[in-house]
């Protein structure tokens, strides 16, 4: 599977990776402004979405990777669609996951809680342009 994580990257003790859910196509959607944006800021991002294609160099895939150590998890999916990957992300133990605005999701964000998994609602676009994503 093709992923923009870079070799670097991967072997860090602490690495950065982003996995980003509910990758879009679309030029109009917020996630694909995401992706544009940690694209420009060479910020290493696994997008899996529905369909396959490449936004800004960042390959979109169709599942879940295995094996890849994530520090953010940012999402695009609304609370129904979400549900299919709860164990995925808590067994990813990432450090933090971003509810983006309408992704809003009480019962897993608990979950999360409870893994001592960071939870932020909050805006991934925002938090980049203003300089605060990492």
């Amino acid at each position: 599977m093709s992923t923009s994580i870079q070799s670097d990257t991967q072997n860090s003790p602490n690495p950065k990776n982003v996995l980003l859910l509910g990758a879009s196509l679309d030029p109009s959607r917020y996630s694909y402004m995401c992706l544009s944006d940690l694209a420009m800021q060479k910020i290493p991002v696994i997008a899996v979405g529905l369909k396959e294609g490449n936004v800004s160099g960042i390959q979109i895939v169709k599942s879940v990777p295995d094996g890849q150590a994530i520090h953010t998890v940012t999402l695009y999916l609304g609370a129904r669609n979400q549900e299919p990957y709860f164990e995925y992300i808590l067994n990813l133990k990432p450090v933090r996951v971003i509810f983006n605005p309408g992704t809003e999701n009480p019962g897993f964000e608990k979950k999360l809680e409870e893994a001592g998994i960071e939870v932020l609602a909050a805006c991934s676009i925002m938090m980049l342009h203003a300089g605060i994503f990492f």
